[in-house]
């Protein structure tokens, strides 16, 4: 048994092999796609521009079909459709910046760097 790799017994008990540093580089990057993926897939603006285009689509559809006597009572304004053309405009905002600046996890060495690069500097209490 020339090379550590080849060992019998790993960290995780008898049979287990140690991977070599190739293999947990690739392990390493397949990991940060699929922390990438879940981070974009669960973004806040993704959720809240649907809900908004969604309920905008309801308000301008039922404001646009809406009969007079709803357009008196409301001031001889299209209260439904202008909401809803706002609500519509705004949920497009949301999914429009969610694409054009996605959310990018930070990598490893960036929170290295902010765990080793700032120690102190923001508590008062640092001397």
């Amino acid at each position: 048994m020339s090379d550590t790799n080849d060992r019998p017994d790993g960290p995780d008990g008898p049979g287990h092999r140690i991977p070599d540093t190739g293999e947990l580089a690739q392990q390493i990057e397949e990991l940060e796609r699929k922390s990438a993926t879940a981070s974009r897939l669960f973004d806040v603006r993704r959720l809240i521009g649907g809900l908004f285009v969604v309920y905008g689509l309801i308000l301008a559809i039922t404001g646009a079909f809406d009969s007079d006597a709803e357009i008196a009572k409301a001031e001889d304004v299209r209260i439904n459709l202008w909401t809803g053309l706002g609500m519509l405009a705004l949920g497009l905002f949301f999914l429009v910046w969610q694409f054009l600046r996605p959310v990018r996890p930070p990598s490893g060495e960036e929170l290295a760097e902010a765990l080793n690069g700032d120690e102190g500097q923001d508590r008062p209490d640092a001397h």
